[in-house]
C-alpha cells in the first residue's frame, strides 16, 4: 500500500489492494438529503452522510501521485479519469477538478509553491508541517459542525477507536481543522525483506546479525546470485532519502540501535538517560551505522549511484532483479516484490527480523501515533461538508454490495483517490478474517460491513496462489496480497510477532511540529541529508559530529527545548 508516499505511510499507504469498489446502480435511487447551502450550514437536522446534492458541487484537488498499485489497471489512465469520480458523481452529485497533478516526488515542491501564492485548492492533503503552518496563517476551515452532522457512523466508529486521541490532535480551540488519517503505529515496522532464492544458490542462510548480513550483501554483489553469469546485482536497495517511505534504511539504523527517524523525514524521540526526550538523529549509534554503511559503499553493496536515485529507480532495480535486500514495511510483497516475482518465477522474497549487531532479533522504531497526513479544508471552500462526504464514500464503497463493479480493470485507482480514511485496524481485520476463513475451511467471507471488499480480495488472492491459479491475477499479484496480509510467516503476520514480543522501540513525540521544526525543519533535513550522504560517499566520521554541532546551533537545542516542554505537559 503505497497510499500516496505521505501516507505511507502507506502504504505505504500504505499501499494496499485494488481497495474499493464501485457505486451500484442503486445508488442514484435512494431519496436524496437537503443540500447544504453555500456557506456550508445545513436546510435540515437530519443529514444523510451521503446524501446527493440538489445541485452539482465541485471541489477543487490537487495530487502527488505513484503508478496504479495493480497490474490490472487499464493502460493510459490519469488521476482526472479514476473511475470513482464518476460513482462519486452520481452518488453524490460531487465533482472533482484538479488544478494540478504530478508525480509523487515532485509533490513537495509543487505543493510549496502553491502555499506561497495562496492558490490552494478546496480539499488539502497535509503533512504536519503544512497543517502547521496552514493553522497559523488561518487557512484552515473549521470542520466542527460539518462533521458533526456528515460524518458516516463507520468514520465516527474510526477516529473513535482511539478515544479520540488523534482526532485532538487536529483540533485548536475547540475547531477541528483537520480529519487525520491515523493507522496502527505497528504499520511502520521495519523488516528485512530478502530474497531466499539467492541465498539458497550461494548456499547461505538467512542473517540474524549485522556481521552476517553484510558477508551475505557481499556475495549478492560477487557471488552471481541470480546464475545468470553476469556482474549485475547489488546487496541493499538504497536511495537518496535516507528516511523517507519506503527502500530508505531506516531499518538498518535501527539494527545497530539507531532510532534517527520514523521516515518521511521526521526526526524520533526516545527517552534518554534522565528521563527525557532526546533527538534520535544525533545520538553516537548513528555515527556507528554511518561509518558501516561508508565501508558497504566501498564494497559495492549498495549502488554506487544511491546518491542520485530516488524511489522509483529503487523500485525499477527490485524489480528488475538487482538487488536482493530491501529494508521496509509489512506491504512489500504487495508492490514491488509482486512485479520481481511476475517478471522472474524464480524469485522467493521471505520477510526477516532486521539484524542486530549482537545477533539478537533487532528491535524497530515505531511511532505512537502514525498519522504522517490530514486532511483539512480551505476556508474559502464553499461546501466544506463536501470532504466529509468524500470520506464516506470511500469508506462507503468497501461494502459487498459494489464488489463486482470496483476493480483495477475497469479504472478504478484506489491510491489516486482522495480523502480517504481507513479502518485504522485495516490490516490486523484482514489478517484475522482470512486466517479465520482459511483454519474453519471456508469457501467464502461471512463479514458484511464496510471491510469485506478488503478481506474477500485478500482472501480470494490467497485462496487462488495456495492453488497456483492465475485465472483471475498473475502469480506475483495473488502471492502480494497474501504474503503482505495473510501469511503468517509474511509481512503483517512477522509485523504481529514483533509487537506481541515487544521488540520495538517507541518514538515519543507524536504532537503537531513545534514552532521550530515548522520554521526551521527544512533547512535541518537538508543539512541531515547532506552530511550522511557526504560520509557514506567516503567523507571524514568527523562530518558527524560536524553535523550534530551545526544541528544544535541552527535550531536544534531550541526544537529539544520545545519538544521537552510538550513532553512534561503530557506526562502530567
Amino acid at each position: 500500500m503505497k497510499s500516496n508516499p505521505k501516507v505511507k505511510l502507506l502504504l505505504t499507504g500504505g499501499m494496499a489492494l485494488s481497495l474499493l469498489t464501485a457505486c451500484s446502480n442503486q445508488v442514484g435511487d435512494k431519496p436524496s438529503s437537503p443540500a447544504p447551502s453555500a456557506d456550508g450550514t445545513s436546510t435540515s437536522t437530519a443529514q444523510d452522510p451521503l446524501g446527493k446534492y440538489a445541485e452539482p458541487v465541485t471541489v477543487t484537488q490537487v495530487l502527488g501521485f505513484n503508478p496504479p498499485e495493480d497490474p490490472r489497471t487499464q493502460q493510459g489512465i490519469t488521476p482526472d479519469k479514476n473511475a470513482y469520480f464518476k460513482d462519486l458523481k452520481e452518488m453524490t452529485n460531487i465533482e472533482v477538478k484538479y488544478k494540478w497533478t504530478v508525480p509523487s516526488s515532485q509533490f513537495e515542491q509543487k505543493f510549496a509553491l502553491s502555499m506561497a501564492s495562496g492558490d490552494l485548492p478546496d480539499i488539502l492533503e497535509l503533512d504536519q508541517k503544512n497543517y502547521e503552518k496552514l493553522k497559523k496563517q488561518g487557512m484552515l476551515a473549521d470542520l466542527t459542525e460539518a462533521y458533526k452532522q456528515y460524518a458516516s457512523p463507520a468514520l465516527k466508529k474510526y477516529m473513535e477507536s482511539d478515544g479520540g486521541f488523534a482526532m485532538k490532535t487536529f483540533s485548536s480551540e475547540g475547531k477541528q481543522l483537520g480529519i487525520p488519517a491515523f493507522e496502527d503505529p505497528f504499520l511502520s515496522t521495519q523488516l528485512l525483506w530478502i530474497r531466499k532464492d539467492w541465498l539458497d544458490n550461494l548456499k547461505l542462510q538467512p542473517p540474524k546479525s549485522i556481521d552476517e548480513l553484510e558477508k551475505v550483501a557481499e556475495a549478492f554483489v560477487k557471488g552471481d546470485p541470480d546464475k545468470n553469469g553476469k556482474n549485475d546485482t547489488y546487496g541493499i536497495a538504497m536511495q537518496k532519502n535516507f528516511f523517507f517511505w519506503g527502500f530508505d534504511v531506516r531499518g538498518l539504523f535501527n539494527g545497530f540501535g539507531a532510532y534517527p527517524s520514523v521516515g518521511d523525514n521526521q526526526s524520533a524521540w526516545i527517552k534518554g538517560a534522565d528521563g527525557k526526550l532526546v533527538p534520535g538523529l544525533i545520538q553516537p549509534e548513528v555515527k556507528n551505522a554511518l561509518a558501516r554503511m561508508q565501508s558497504w559503499y566501498q564494497k559495492g553493496i549498495f549502488d554506487k549511484e544511491f546518491a542520485l536515485k530516488d524511489e522509483n529507480k529503487a523500485v525499477e532495480d527490485i524489480t528488475a532483479g538487482k538487488v536482493g535486500i530491501s529494508y521496509g514495511e509489512w506491504w512489500y510483497p504487495n508492490w514491488p516484490l509482486n512485479l520481481n516475482v511476475d517478471k522472474d518465477p524464480n524469485a522467493n522474497w521471505i520477510a526477516l527480523q532486521i539484524p542486530s549487531l549482537d545477533g539478537k532479533p533487532g528491535k524497530s522504531l515505531v511511532p505512537t501515533l502514525r498519522s504522517n497526513k490530514v486532511f483539512a479544508v480551505n476556508k474559502n471552500a464553499k461546501n466544506p461538508e463536501a470532504a466529509i462526504k468524500m470520506i464516506n464514500f470511500y469508506i462507503e464503497m468497501g461494502k459487498k454490495k459494489y464488489i463486482e463493479k470496483n476493480k483495477a480493470e475497469n479504472g478504478y485507482v484506489y491510491n489516486w483517490f482522495n480523502p480517504r480514511i481507513y479502518n485504522p485496524a485495516q490490516i490486523d481485520t484482514i489478517y484475522t478474517e482470512v486466517n479465520k476463513a482459511l483454519d474453519a475451511k471456508q469457501n467464502e467471507i461471512t463479514l458484511d460491513d464496510e471491510n469485506y471488499k478488503n478481506v474477500a480480495d485478500v482472501f480470494k488472492a490467497t485462496q487462488d496462489f495456495l492453488a497456483n491459479n492465475t485465472t483471475n491475477a498473475s502469480k506475483g499479484v495473488n502471492w502480494g496480497q497474501y504474503y503482505s496480509r495473510a501469511a503468517k510467516e509474511g509481512g503483517w503476520g512477522l509485523t504481529r510477532q514483533i509487537r506481541e514480543n515487544k521488540a520495538f522501540v517507541n518514538n515519543e513525540f507524536y504532537s503537531v511540529p513545534t514552532p521550530t521544526q515548522v520554521e526551521k525543519g527544512g533547512q535541518l533535513d537538508k543539512l541531515m541529508s547532506e552530511s550522511f550522504t557526504k560520509i557514506v560517499l567516503g567523507g571524514s566520521l568527523d562530518e558527524f559530529d560536524k553535523f550534530v554541532a551545526s544541528w544544535k546551533t541552527l535550531g536544534g537545542d531550541q526544537i529539544t527545548k520545545e519538544v521537552n516542554e510538550w513532553y512534561s505537559t503530557v506526562k502530567k
